[in-house]
């Protein structure tokens, strides 16, 4: 088996590609901590038992790893790379259990077309590019002109995410929904 690597535009934070699907169609999954990830993903609880791992986020056919603020990337990348290619020849479950409820989203019954066309903005153009950086960003809510979302992957905590959402998202958010008047970050 033979795992790719890519950097992110995150410093502390590597894409691995397996080469076969990771959460597939499923969605996403992202874990701050190895007690998020215990009885509910044994790769990303395996990928935590090699220490110095900050933050683990599944995606479609990648696994994004935030290291520790402390651990540098020359030692953890093997351990990583050992980590995810023995979950996968021991034919483990990305996943177990039932997935948990996704977030309720925020907006008014009355702001649902608005919505529509933030989501399928998100989707089609949004989305695509930030998860080629090992991330991913999910809609939260609307209310008032303001459109929240929550980043995660590599795009949590990557100094560049907040020019991504001010310069980038907001600004086409913006050009095409007039009634978006700005973004904003959310956490969970």
């Amino acid at each position: 088996m033979f795992i790719e690597t890519e950097a992110t535009p995150n410093p502390a934070t590597l894409k691995f590609l397996p080469g076969r699907d990771v959460m597939g169609a499923r969605g996403t999954a992202d874990f701050t901590a190895a007690e998020d990830a215990t009885g509910r993903s044994p790769l990303a609880a395996r990928v935590f038992a090699v220490g110095d791992v900050a933050r683990v986020f599944l995606g479609n056919d990648f696994v994004t790893v935030t290291k520790a603020e402390d651990a540098d990337w020359q030692s953890l990348r093997p351990r990583v790379l050992g980590a995810v290619m023995e979950h996968y020849l021991a034919g483990m479950p990305v996943m177990e259990g039932a997935e948990e409820a996704e977030e309720a989203e925020d907006f008014a019954a009355e702001d649902e077309e608005i919505v529509a066309q933030i989501k399928e903005l998100l989707d089609t153009r949004v989305r695509p590019a930030v998860a080629g950086d090992g991330g991913d960003i999910v809609f939260r809510g609307f209310r008032e002109g303001v459109v929240r979302l929550h980043m995660q992957g590599a795009c949590a905590g990557c100094p560049s995410s907040r020019a991504t959402l001010k310069h980038g998202v907001e600004t086409m958010l913006r050009h095409y929904v007039p009634e978006v008047l700005r973004v904003e970050q959310v956490e969970a």
